[in-house]
């Protein structure tokens, strides 16, 4: 049976006047353009085509709302960090990021999905610290696992282990394979079942967004 039989689209939002109606818990998926974020969206929750994939990078440019359940959603964010986006759009998705991370009380968690043959970026450090602002707890995804072999897979999430320490749990993934989907389901359960907590003065503790994606 599906980990979650009845999913489904909900609503796209280009502003932030257009999100879903903010309760129950939501787990956000963010990550650069071409990292494979929506194939591991799609293998998490066992359907083919929920998170639309394109062979051109930075085609989500909106934040999609999908529910798992009753009071249970999963949100993909816009992807980051592609050069030929223009400017006035990487624009837009800092201020759409700002203000979801700040108004969401519904937010329980983030995925970072990554190529694991890349090395974190400044973007992605920059997820983190708002998703840490917030209270949420922050799970990495090494995607593309499938491309490095053994030791090199090791060695990958020893230092990515190392580098994130307490910032952030972090795994080896593959959509192809299936390696790491059920220990990432479970950790989406996790945040699934608790509710963030937002610390006084959080907004403001978040380092700026840097000045290139």
């Amino acid at each position: 049976m599906a980990a979650y039989p009845n999913v489904h689209f909900l609503k796209s939002a280009h502003e932030a006047s257009q999100f879903c109606e903010d309760f129950g818990a939501e787990v956000a998926f963010a990550g650069r353009s071409n990292s494979g974020k929506s194939s591991a969206i799609n293998v998490m929750v066992q359907r083919r085509d929920l998170a639309r994939t394109s062979r051109t990078p930075g085609r989500t440019q909106l934040v999609n709302f999908f529910e798992l359940g009753p009071g249970e959603r999963l949100v993909d964010l816009p992807g980051y960090g592609y050069a030929q986006v223009p400017p006035q759009m990487r624009e837009h998705w800092r201020r759409l990021m700002d203000a979801y991370f700040g108004a969401r009380s519904s937010l329980a968690g983030l995925f970072i999905v990554m190529d694991a043959r890349r090395p974190l970026a400044e973007t992605d450090w920059r997820m983190i610290e708002l998703a840490r602002s917030r209270g949420c707890p922050v799970h990495v995804l090494l995607s593309k696992a499938d491309k490095l072999g053994g030791n090199d897979a090791r060695s990958t999430l020893q230092r990515a282990r190392a580098e994130l320490g307490e910032a952030a749990g972090v795994q080896l993934f593959s959509a192809l394979n299936k390696n790491g989907v059920d220990e990432a389901r479970a950790v989406l359960g996790r945040m699934l079942a608790r509710q963030a907590v937002v610390p006084d003065g959080a907004a403001s503790s978040a380092r700026p967004w840097p000045a290139r994606t």
